[in-house]
């Protein structure tokens, strides 16, 4: 088994947590009030921003130019990312530019930077690793029995398509070339995870 799979695997019990969400079960069905997701847009914004600076500071610190290339590849699907972003914060009424982090985002946006400036690119991969594999999943859950036609369906099928997969393999590709299978390494990518479940959290509570 790779390490990627052994650190997805041994934290299927917050991946399940965050499907079974009402927020996301919300995005899912529809049924999410629109504020809420308002709210989490213009957080995900400020955090895909910290996301695709801790992908710059890895490719900066990267031993060779297959990571180097690499995470600058992941740095560009962010700011794709980021340009849909635009696009719900226009369709919701969100002003990105005067979105101030909350709590969660904070603690989640401060650890990913704080692993990408004093770890190795191995643990910064391994940080960054959840998020990608996580909403892989959430999208691939939410699609399985089609994608419903309802003003979230956008969310589900970025997440679920063909070429949001690519990215999480090749975030994965970089855990396996750089990272080492042991206790920080498994406590990063779960603190990662755990960050991800409170974010959904707190845009519910909004």
């Amino acid at each position: 088994m790779t390490l990627s799979n052994e650190l997805w695997k041994a934290n299927q019990d917050l991946a399940q947590a965050c499907l079974e969400h009402p927020f996301v079960q919300g995005i899912g069905n529809g049924s999410l009030e629109e504020r809420k997701f308002a709210y989490y847009v213009g957080q995900d914004a400020f955090f895909l921003e910290a996301f695709a600076r801790a992908y710059s500071v890895a490719a900066a610190k990267s031993p060779d130019w297959v990571g180097f290339t690499t995470f600058h590849t992941l740095a560009g699907g962010v700011l794709e990312e980021l340009r849909l972003h635009e696009g719900y914060a226009a369709k919701w009424g969100v002003d990105l530019r005067s979105v101030e982090p909350g709590a969660a985002t904070r603690r989640y946006t401060d650890f990913l930077l704080a692993t990408a400036w004093s770890g190795d690119v191995g643990l910064t991969a391994a940080a960054m690793s959840p998020c990608m594999r996580l909403y892989a999943f959430l999208g691939e859950e939410l699609a399985k029995n089609g994608i419903p036609a309802h003003h979230y369906a956008d969310w589900i099928h970025t997440y679920s398509s063909a070429d949001f997969l690519p990215l999480t393999q090749q975030l994965e590709s970089l855990v396996e070339n750089y990272a080492t299978a042991n206790a920080i390494t498994h406590s990063t990518y779960r603190y990662a995870m755990f960050c991800e479940q409170e974010f959904f959290q707190a845009a519910y509570l909004t």
